[in-house]
This record gives structure tokens, C-alpha cells and sequence, in this order.
């Protein structure tokens, strides 16, 4: 029974690991968009960049969410 409390440590630490996967996908795609409405049209840098912190905020809270989610599971 000892090893079973070994193994949920491991498998907590792999669950964030592939929670993570997405929200950092999302960010690239993002910033790389982000840059290329900047090179295309410059005059709307302030709006395009305002939109990109917007993305990139609601796309961190996901990756927070990954990493607090198992913490709340693990006491039910």
C-alpha cells in the first residue's frame, strides 16, 4: 500500500506536465499571430497588442487551473 502513495505523487506531477501542453501551445500561437497582425498592419499595434494580453491571460488561467486542479481532487 506504501507504493500506491509514491506512484499519486508521480501521476499528480504528470497530470500538470500534459495540462500544460495546451495553454503553452496556445500562447505560441498567440505571440506568433500577434506578431504577424503587427507586420501587416502597424497602425493598429496598441489594439492587436491589448488583444494578444487579453488571449495570453485567459490562456495562462488554464495552465493555473491545470496546476491547482489536482491538489482539489486529490483530498476527495
Amino acid at each position: 500500500m506504501g507504493d500506491l502513495a509514491e506512484v499519486s505523487g508521480n501521476v499528480t506531477s504528470i497530470g500538470y506536465g500534459l495540462a500544460a501542453i495546451g495553454p503553452g501551445i496556445g500562447v505560441g500561437i498567440i505571440f506568433g499571430q500577434g506578431v504577424n497582425a503587427i507586420a501587416r498592419q502597424p497602425e493598429l499595434t496598441g489594439v492587436i497588442r491589448t488583444n494578444m494580453m487579453l488571449g495570453f491571460v485567459l490562456t495562462e488561467a488554464l495552465a493555473l487551473i491545470g496546476l491547482v486542479a489536482p491538489f482539489i481532487f486529490q483530498g476527495i
